[in-house]
């Protein structure tokens, strides 16, 4: 039996992105597909973006009280009147072949929750394509986003990520998490005995931050959620995910021997690493502007994360604070 599909779209403002992400789904090979928009109390009026699509998409629109990503996409989900649920950010772009490639897989792939790659298109500007490059690269913790070889059990993400919708309603949904909550709903459904796959013909274009201070902010946010994760799942802990942390004191550690001792060689180890990532970056992107920006944006990746980390590992494992209390911003309170 051919897969059904409902598209999730959770939206605050972001009406240029919205209407560039309708305008790829208008180009799908395969049309058969409905799409649900939620205006998470956005500011500005959507509307207007979303009636310029009536009659081209099966599209449904609604709009609620701000509440965090993860409880909109649960709130359009329960709107959803297709088998398979497909959460994509708002600030994405999907290839023409993007339903009909989720279609295919799920016939030939079982399981029970799926996603797939992003990666920078090409009309992205530089700075796009070097926080992307800084997110997808194998020098990075973001390497298993774009090699399913580098996958041995993989957590979708909610910028493209698909779940049967009787196992999502099975599990809750999204938890009420606002940052973190597509890892937690993967490791829920590991929990529950459901499996999780990689889809490597479904990657999307995906946007990010468009500067350093906002990509700064958000991977800081992603590092304080992890220990927070590994409190709720402690099952699926891995070193590595300390691994930013580590570089940072690694960095700390350098400056300290080199006034102290005068010596140098920390410091030239993470010299080596500029190197490869701009040697790497420049390979991958043919572009010099792009292969020295992405040094830039992997360096903020690697400090702002690992603070992020360090910090939220000290409150909850030291101090002994609940996440809620240590950060209540991540968490959606009625």
């Amino acid at each position: 039996m051919k897969p059904t599909i409902s598209i999730i779209v959770a939206i605050f403002n972001r009406k240029d992105e919205l209407f560039e992400l309708l305008s790829s789904l208008t180009q799908q090979t395969d049309r058969d597909f409905e799409v649900i928009i939620v205006d998470d109390g956005s500011q500005i009026d959507l509307k207007p973006t979303i009636n310029s699509f009536e009659g081209i998409l099966n599209i449904k629109y609604f709009r609620k009280d701000n509440s965090g990503p993860g409880l909109t996409r649960n709130y359009g989900a329960r709107r959803a009147e297709n088998d398979w649920l497909v959460f994509v950010d708002s600030d994405v772009i999907v290839e023409k072949d993007y339903i009909e490639n989720i279609k295919k897989d799920i016939l030939a792939i079982p399981c029970d929750a799926f996603g797939g790659a992003d990666k920078a298109h090409k009309g992205f500007n530089l700075m796009q394509k070097a926080i992307s490059y800084s997110m997808t690269s194998v020098f990075t913790t973001g390497g298993i986003r774009g090699s399913k070889k580098a996958v041995s059990r993989f957590q979708p993400r909610s910028f493209n990520m698909g779940v049967k919708k009787q196992v999502f309603e099975k599990v809750g949904g999204f938890s009420e998490m606002r940052i973190g909550e597509d890892p937690d709903l993967s490791m829920t459904l590991w929990e529950n005995g459901f499996t999780t796959a990689f889809f490597d013909t479904i990657a999307v274009y995906h946007k990010r931050r468009v500067d350093f201070g906002k990509f700064s902010k958000q991977v800081y946010q992603f590092g304080c959620a992890r220990p927070i994760l590994n409190q709720r799942h402690p099952n699926y802990v891995k070193i590595s995910f300390a691994f930013p942390t580590l570089f940072l004191l690694g960095y700390i550690m350098g400056f300290l021997e080199y006034f102290i001792l005068g010596k140098g060689f920390i410091l030239a180890l993470y010299g080596l690493y500029t190197f490869l990532v701009f040697f790497h970056a420049l390979m991958m992107t043919k572009n010099v502007s792009i292969a020295g920006m992405a040094v830039i944006s992997t360096y903020i990746q690697m400090f702002s994360y690992g603070y992020g980390f360090l910090k939220s590992w000290i409150l909850l494992n030291i101090f002994r604070m609940k996440p809620e209390d240590a950060f209540p911003s991540h968490f959606y309170r009625k």
